[in-house]
């Protein structure tokens, strides 16, 4: 075959081995997940890490295991979800995992609060793709949860083509793909698509949310 003239890198993650974490390798992950939380300046008083953790299918890149959670509060501001990810160095054979890091941010915008959305997405950078002619792109993990009935499996798109998918498990799923290439002449932004057992698109969205600019302010009269 021919070279291709706009190469865009395809399945770059292993895909998930362990599945859902769960027993004393879920608390492990939760101590690292709490220490990401309690270095968030500006949360809200009374928001804690729960002792139940909803941890999603891992995926490794770049030398490490990602491993990305959510998990519900309450703050003297509401009803809080704590989300993030904890990471670690990719064992070599039996050895054990090693290295560990986590990220945390919080949102007040809960998917029971948005009766419109399909698909409930959370995501983050976490690396760099370079490739020629200054093509560039943001290897960006992304985890959800769908909230249409009937979704089997979820892909990651670029463009139209598909450069990430995995099942989903106990209505979570995990993706890592490139995002928001550079260089490749219009923007390229990842999109994230549901899928049927029979192969039906059920869901679609863009990680890109346009910004709407603001109207301008009519001349005061004189």
């Amino acid at each position: 075959m021919a070279p291709n003239p706009r190469p865009i890198p395809r399945f770059i993650a292993d895909t998930s081995q362990e599945g859902i974490a769960g027993g004393r390798f879920s608390a492990r992950l939760r101590e690292a997940f709490v220490g990401a939380v309690s270095d968030i300046a500006d949360l809200p008083a009374g928001a804690a890490v729960p002792e139940e953790v909803d941890w999603f299918p891992e995926r490794a890149w770049g030398g490490r295991v990602w491993v990305p959670c959510s998990a519900r509060t309450e703050s003297e501001e509401g009803i809080l979800e704590l989300y993030g990810h904890v990471s670690y160095d990719l064992p070599e054979g039996d050895g054990d995992p090693s290295g560990f890091r986590a990220t945390a941010d919080f949102t007040d915008v809960l998917a029971e609060d948005n009766p419109d959305w399909k698909i409930d997405l959370n995501d983050d950078v976490i690396g760099r793709w370079r490739g020629e002619n200054g093509r560039a792109g943001a290897v960006t993990l992304v985890w959800g949860r769908p909230l249409v009935r009937g979704a089997v499996a979820a892909t990651a798109e670029l463009d139209g083509e598909t450069v990430d998918q995995e099942e989903i498990v106990r209505d979570r799923f995990s993706l890592v793909a490139l995002d928001a290439l550079e260089a490749y002449g219009d923007d390229v932004f990842m999109e994230v698509k549901l899928w049927s057992r029979r192969a039906m698109e059920l869901a679609a969205e863009s990680l890109y949310a346009a910004v709407e600019e603001d109207e301008p302010t009519p001349d005061a009269e004189s």
